[in-house]
């Protein structure tokens, strides 16, 4: 209970600042939040939540899967070999230094205008984070357990589970966290460019038709559905990494 009040009292307290400094704006591109709140119920109907939120969700999480499937498996394979590591590091130093959304526009020429080219999008801005701390937290591993794992010729698929992949998850996570946040955002981003719906699409709608409440409000869904996939991003990490935080604990305990 003491925690969700912690994580709640500084959103209300900024919602609540808003409501009354924005309660006598006349701003018509900074709407009081009361009136965002009012266009809600009716702009975020079922059917508005069935044709464009449900498609971002669906596109997201596909996307965000392939860039987990495809960075964690580069990721062992660069991590765990030298000399692939050395081929290849020039050219990952290249590429992550191309900010993803000036992908955008190369996707949409190769593979033109759809669903594929929205999940690639997704998948080119998620896959650095993910892959990059795969490398390093397999690079990291204890050498006193490799050379166990050796001794006791502990290999191929047993040593990858077992092993490489669970000493290495703590960083693991910590990228796919930060792949979630850019995830979202070429979400938004791939939305914005020939397309018939999605959040990002919804948004800017409102915006060229001058229906500046209504785009506030899906700015609200938005930072909403970042914090739901937050929370349940953080409930798998408490389980994968339960043995990480076990380890930890005790070691603060010690005198």
């Amino acid at each position: 209970m003491k925690r969700v009040a912690l994580a709640l009292g500084l959103p209300v307290v900024l919602l609540t600042v808003w409501w009354f400094a924005s309660a006598d704006s006349r701003s018509f591109y900074q709407p009081p939040l009361r009136t965002i709140v009012a266009v809600f119920p009716h702009t975020w109907t079922w059917a508005r939540i069935r044709g464009d939120v449900a498609p971002s969700v669906i596109r997201l999480l596909i996307g965000y899967g392939l860039a987990l499937l495809v960075g964690i498996g580069l990721g062992v394979a660069i991590g765990a070999n030298r000399w692939l590591r050395s081929l290849t590091e020039p050219i990952l130093e290249f590429l992550r230094a191309i900010p993803p959304p000036v992908l955008v526009p190369v996707l949409i020429l190769v593979f033109g205008l759809g669903d594929r080219t929205k999940v690639l999008v997704i998948t080119a801005g998620g896959i650095w984070p993910i892959l990059l701390n795969t490398v390093e937290g397999v690079r990291g591993v204890d050498e006193v357990l490799v050379d166990t794992c050796r001794s006791y010729r502990i290999r191929g698929p047993l040593r990858l589970r077992a092993f490489i992949l669970r000493a290495a998850s703590p960083q693991i996570v910590v990228g796919a966290r930060q792949a979630l946040s850019i995830a979202i955002i070429m979400m938004v981003i791939g939305e914005l460019l020939g397309t018939t719906n999605g959040l990002g699409y919804t948004v800017i709608q409102f915006q060229r038709g001058f229906q500046i409440p209504e785009m506030w409000s899906g700015v609200f869904v938005l930072g909403l559905l970042g914090v739901l996939l937050a929370a349940l991003f953080g409930l798998a990490e408490r389980r994968i990494l339960r043995w990480y935080h076990a380890v930890r604990a005790a070691e603060r305990s010690r005198p």
